[in-house]
């Protein structure tokens, strides 16, 4: 069973007052025994939509082993409870990112014949999160940029980022910026030792960045990968590494999220050296077996 977010109640700080219940259109609360408890990991998504309503501050965020959160489950229950907890739940969705269970409970109420109008339907633009350091924005569709400021010539070279956050402990794997795109991971040293790395390895890819060896939760890491190729759908997965040897765990959590996902998508390796040269390059595949299948160019 994967790990994964989901919210924790402390039963002996929990004083039972049931405010947390409302604020869960998900349904994931019941009062149990004058205590507020999660009926089923199923049902709840793990964003903490109830968190600021507990008095006691009996409820946190834990990462453990937990069944997957289900959308169209969740959406069975809430279009019971009528218009104004479904709008709720979208909103909760849009505003934490989580545009694939997004569409998922929109194809749901269409199914049903429910018509529900959001307040702002762009959610593939600005979508709001709880610190604003992570909050979640694609500008792949900004062009104030020239094409004619990417000639080799120009001074001030204009930046290929095109999302925010980029951190892969930060960014959420079904953010938009990742559906159906080509994705660059690369270790947190390689755009500095690469002069060009804007030019020649960002433009028109979404990115993320990691360290396998400050950043220690990789479980983490595997399972965010894993939903950018089967969520997201992503097309192709491009990891670049520096050539010191700690730095290879990168690409061993990308092949440990290959192996439990579902899609097959081409991978792709590059190896940097500390003076911004391209020692290698790898193309890989997925074979039916799910094992990878290398080609040194």
């Amino acid at each position: 069973m994967p790990k994964r977010k989901i919210i924790k109640i402390d039963e002996d700080k929990c004083n039972g007052c049931g405010l947390c219940i409302p604020n869960c259109p998900e349904g994931a609360i019941q009062l149990i025994d004058n205590k507020a408890r999660i009926i089923s990991d199923l049902f709840c998504d793990g964003l903490g939509a109830c968190i600021g309503h507990c008095p006691e501050g009996a409820i946190t965020i834990e990462e453990r082993e937990a069944e997957p959160y289900d959308e169209k489950k969740v959406m069975e229950n809430i279009v019971k409870k009528g218009k104004n907890t479904i709008i709720a739940h979208l909103e909760h969705l849009k505003d934490h990112g989580e545009i694939e269970n997004l569409n998922i409970a929109v194809q749901l109420l269409k199914e049903k014949g429910i018509n529900i109008e959001l307040k702002n339907n762009n959610h593939q633009k600005h979508i709001r999160s709880g610190c604003p350091g992570s909050k979640v924005m694609d500008f792949s569709n900004n062009n104030s940029h020239n094409e004619n400021d990417t000639i080799e010539n120009s001074v001030n070279r204009p930046s290929q980022l095109k999302q925010w956050p980029i951190q892969l402990h930060l960014v959420p794997p079904h953010a938009p910026y990742y559906q159906g795109k080509d994705v660059l991971l690369a270790a947190d040293c390689v755009a500095y030792a690469i002069g060009d790395f804007h030019k020649e390895y960002m433009k028109d890819k979404s990115i993320a960045i990691a360290c396998p060896k400050l950043d220690h939760d990789i479980d983490i890491y595997i399972e965010k990968i894993k939903l950018m190729i089967d969520a997201a759908k992503i097309k192709s997965l491009t990891v670049m590494m520096m050539e010191v040897p700690c730095c290879f765990g990168l690409m061993q959590i990308v092949k440990e999220a290959v192996k439990k996902s579902t899609r097959k998508i081409p991978i792709k390796s590059i190896i940097v050296s500390i003076h911004g040269e391209i020692l290698q390059e790898n193309e890989e595949i997925i074979n039916e077996t799910d094992n990878l299948v290398s080609g040194i160019r």
